[in-house]
């Protein structure tokens, strides 16, 4: 680990496919965007160290491909050893991550109403019951919306989650998004300090009276 880093993060993307999941990470961490991005087969993996309060985190950041695509290729359409790795998949993607994007597009009501399946999968195999999720409403560019800010709002009190929403293409909330998610994952104990304890860090906090959080308040934290 780079000596002036504090930690290293796992984060993982999730949400139906084609709600921006890969889009979000390459906005994140290339600043890019690109409209005829490809559906991710598998796995992708970007890493981005930012710094949130005086604090160096390097991410690493996984986002994958959707359980139904998966499940297509396990009705025999790849080899043997292609159908077992996508079966061990799941587990392993989800083992030790400290934190959760869960995305859905606000102009697509079924990947909303299906939050509550990823809510379950990611209760199933996450190894922690202290990790920080973050809600985001992605494409709020487009104009044809079906979910309403405050539903999103809504679904994130009741699940105790961090939300936002965000715009893959124009960037809105992007960045704000990873910044509040790595802030609370620091600021809870317990969550990351353990691969770190030998390590002589040193926490920064923010000074007393600044308020808001790393994008002023953009992102509720609740």
């Amino acid at each position: 680990m780079d000596e002036d880093v504090l930690t290293t993060l796992k984060i993982l993307i999730i949400g139906e496919s084609g709600v921006g999941k890969s889009s979000l990470l390459l906005r994140f961490t290339d600043d890019t965007f690109d409209p005829e991005l490809a559906a991710t087969i598998g796995v992708d993996f970007k890493v981005k160290t930012i710094s949130v309060d005086g604090n160096k985190a390097k991410l690493a950041i996984w986002d994958t491909l959707h359980q139904q695509t998966a499940n297509f290729f396990l009705k025999g359409q790849i080899d043997t050893a292609g159908q077992e790795r996508f079966r061990t998949l799941t587990p392993s993607y989800y083992r030790g991550a400290q934190g959760v994007i869960l995305v859905y597009d606000v102009t697509r009501r079924d990947t909303f109403v299906k939050l509550d399946n990823w809510l379950n999968e990611l209760e199933t195999y996450c190894t922690r019951n202290d990790i920080v999720n973050m809600l985001v409403g992605n494409k709020i560019d487009k104009e044809n919306r079906e979910v309403d800010r405050n539903e999103g709002l809504k679904f994130a009190r009741k699940h105790s989650m961090l939300f936002i929403e965000a715009s893959a293409k124009t960037c809105d909330g992007v960045q704000c998004a990873f910044e509040e998610l790595v802030e609370k994952i620091i600021q809870t104990p317990g969550l990351w300090e353990s691969e770190n304890q030998n390590k002589g860090v040193k926490l920064s906090h923010r000074e007393e009276g600044s308020g808001g959080g790393a994008c002023g308040g953009y992102c509720s934290v609740l």
